[in-house]
């Protein structure tokens, strides 16, 4: 639970500021052994637990009685929507995907002024979901207007490339989609001769660009834009 609290891949907002290895996009579980990391709380956190000594949150005993923990949160933000989350118990599920920090700070503050403003009167300050990655959501507004309304639906993202010297470079990719898994997935098609105008792939993601993935084609006289869609 600390990893994923640390890991600006997996939540929008850390909830741990991590030294050392807390593992990759493409392995999250790659991080190293408690002993060779370090973590404190990141300044977000002050969000969730700065009016704890307000006296704003009532406390209870722990799970074997040795201490008292608060109650909840007096979190001065809705974390939930923030960051999101997944929860699944029997016979349903749930899938919270994260927001803009601004966005939801704007619509609770519209709220408190307005307790009867209506959904679209909201959705004209949060314009949908934000992921952690930078990947672009292609859901259209009707559809993420129905996803509110409803609490059903599903959000469609692309990948975000740009050409480099001729060459295609993804800088970013879906949430939670692994960029060796893509590779994988092109280089079988490469295989199948489903591909023939591409000549070469390349991971050249590191720490600097945790999403760098490189793809030459054959030629120059190769569209690329018709390749990608």
């Amino acid at each position: 639970a600390m990893v994923l609290m640390a890991q600006p891949f997996s939540y929008r907002y850390p909830l741990v500021d991590g030294q050392g290895n807390w593992g990759a996009p493409d392995d999250p579980k790659s991080f190293a052994a408690m002993r060779y990391t370090e973590s404190r709380l990141s300044k977000y956190s002050e969000l969730l637990l700065s009016e704890l000594g307000q006296g704003t949150a009532d406390w209870v005993p722990n799970f074997d009685g040795t201490l008292q923990e608060p109650k909840m949160l007096p979190a001065r933000l809705p974390n939930i929507l923030l960051n999101g989350t997944t929860g699944i118990a029997v016979g349903m599920a749930t899938d919270i995907p994260p927001h803009n920090l601004r966005e939801v700070a704007q619509a609770v503050i519209a709220l408190i002024d307005q307790p009867k403003t209506t959904l679209d009167q909201l959705l004209d300050i949060v314009q949908g979901p934000d992921y952690p990655t930078e990947a672009e959501i292609i859901t259209s507004r009707a559809e993420i207007r129905k996803i509110y309304e409803n609490g059903r639906g599903s959000v469609r993202m692309r990948a975000v490339w740009k050409k480099e010297d001729g060459a295609v470079v993804i800088s970013a990719l879906p949430h939670q989609v692994s960029g060796a898994r893509v590779l994988e997935q092109i280089a079988a098609q490469m295989r199948n001769k489903k591909l023939p105008m591409v000549d070469d792939l390349r991971d050249e993601s590191d720490h600097e660009n945790p999403t760098r993935l490189v793809i030459v084609p054959r030629s120059n006289r190769v569209d690329m834009d018709q390749v990608m869609n």
